[in-house]
């Protein structure tokens, strides 16, 4: 008994396996940032995720100030205190930001929340940088600490993995949707063949073998 696999109900399938898995990376992601928040004593702490082909920082998960409504929220990679850990690659701790060369208050003041300090650590995966893990506001105890930013580099360490599965999890889904549109027009080329009479069908065939003559040619 021979069995046929429906290309795009398998491709659905896979889909909305990622989806899940994806679902359960950004739950991974926020319980890293509310942990790092509470440990920290911080008003707020986010992931940033690094889109290098736009060269902006991306918020991907927010515990405190912001949580509601910053996730997605986009900036300049090359700009504020994230935009310098992403350039240098290094761990920062920013206590008077009202003197800060770095730190760009209109940024700040458009997420609605404007920090007198902040600790921010970056996010590497395999020797790149793919985000920023930072806390604004942490207790004026940590603010001071070697200790405490080794911490949260620490913590950056946990969020790379999750944040690098999440990258390549929305890769694989936009390759699926890809194939589901291929499968679409093969589908609808398929239905039209089946409406046709049997003269019209034979030319279909015959010009789709035609076609597939040709496509065949260009993969060798």
């Amino acid at each position: 008994m021979s069995h046929t696999t429906d290309p795009t109900a398998s491709g659905a399938a896979v889909s909305n396996a990622l989806a899940e898995a994806a679902t359960e990376d950004s739950e991974l992601l926020t319980s890293i940032v509310r942990v790092a928040r509470s440990i920290f004593g911080a008003a707020a702490s986010s992931v940033f995720l690094f889109d290098a082909e736009a060269d902006e920082l991306v918020f991907e998960a927010v515990s405190g100030e912001g949580e509601g409504f910053l996730v997605g929220t986009r900036f300049p990679a090359d700009r504020g205190i994230a935009g310098w850990v992403i350039t240098t690659g290094q761990a920062m701790s920013a206590t008077e930001l009202t003197t800060s060369q770095v730190f760009a208050r209109d940024l700040a003041e458009s997420t609605g929340y404007v920090p007198d300090s902040i600790m921010a650590a970056p996010i590497v995966h395999r020797m790149a940088p793919i985000g920023v893990l930072q806390v604004l506001d942490p207790h004026p105890q940590s603010r001071y600490s070697v200790a405490d930013l080794d911490l949260l580099a620490m913590f950056a360490n946990q969020a790379a993995l999750s944040l690098h599965i999440l990258l390549r999890n929305r890769a694989a889904r936009a390759g699926l949707r890809r194939e589901g549109a291929e499968y679409d027009t093969l589908a609808k080329i398929a239905a039209l063949l089946a409406d046709m009479d049997d003269e019209q069908r034979g030319r279909g065939v015959a010009l789709i073998e035609s076609l597939h003559g040709m496509l065949a040619g260009m993969a060798r």
